[in-house]
């Protein structure tokens, strides 16, 4: 689930067309502050003001490039990220590890178990590990949801931290499948259900390894720049919200064709 962007989203708009009109005057008349007079600055102004009013679809057109721009310094950045950080995303001790462990494909996916997406996204998840038995899939608990989403994801934590691949696999999805809010009550549920050890699911719940584990996580979607869960890591590709099954094969199966999201 994205977080609430779109005042941000609106201000933004407002800023780019300000910055695309009014603010190109300001722009050039204060770096000729001295070489204009008032009346040849507000003549100015005036040019660019009428030219704007005939030609209003130069505003959106700055806006679209300004985002293109943006959008390509993002994915940079994210490689960039991927790349410094390779181990900690793919590889660490602290996340849960289901599908494949010795997987030659990996994705990784930040999620909340409160996250309405992240619940839909289980089931093309659940699809691609059942169907590719050469999948290694990352989950990592990125809890941005409120209390009760951090809550479940420190016992979900210590879930993995006792549980094989297989039961912890069976906890998360009982968990992300669970109704309504989901909170500490519902996650030490669904791991009795599995049958973890409940005197040692509560003192490590609480533990620094869980806070650390945590940390770790919100660290890395720092870094990535992620606003929202799912989020997800394939390749050198990170991207954010809920993907259908079938463009998530297609990245799986592309990144065994050629080494990227996108042949």
């Amino acid at each position: 689930m994205r977080l609430p962007l779109s005042l941000a989203s609106a201000r933004r708009a407002l800023a780019l067309a300000a910055i695309a009109g009014v603010t190109l005057a300001g722009v050039a008349t204060s770096r000729a502050a001295d070489a204009f007079t008032a009346s040849q600055k507000t003549g100015i102004e005036k040019i660019i003001h009428d030219y704007l009013i005939s030609n209003p679809e130069v505003i959106r057109e700055a806006i679209d490039a300004l985002k293109k721009k943006e959008d390509a310094a993002e994915v940079a950045m994210r490689e960039k990220v991927i790349g410094e950080q390779s181990d900690k995303i793919t590889r660490s001790a602290n996340q849960a590890v289901v599908g494949n462990p010795s997987g030659d494909v990996t994705l990784v996916e930040f999620f909340d178990y409160n996250c309405g997406y992240c619940k839909q996204a289980l089931a093309s998840v659940a699809k691609l590990i059942e169907g590719d038995p050469k999948l290694r899939v990352v989950l990592k608990d990125f809890a941005i949801l409120g209390p009760d989403s951090v809550e479940a994801a420190h016992v979900a934590t210590a879930a993995r931290m006792q549980l094989p691949s297989d039961k912890f696999w069976e906890f998360h999805k009982k968990l992300l499948a669970t109704r309504g809010h989901i909170g500490k009550a519902q996650a030490l549920a669904a791991a009795k259900e599995v049958g973890a050890d409940m005197d040692r699911l509560e003192k490590d719940a609480n533990s620094p390894e869980t806070q650390a584990a945590l940390k770790e996580v919100a660290t890395l979607a720092e870094q990535l720049k992620f606003d929202g869960t799912p989020s997800w890591v394939i390749g050198n590709e990170a991207f954010v919200g809920g993907v259908p099954y079938a463009q998530l094969k297609v990245k799986v199966d592309n990144i065994r064709k050629c080494g990227k999201t996108a042949c």
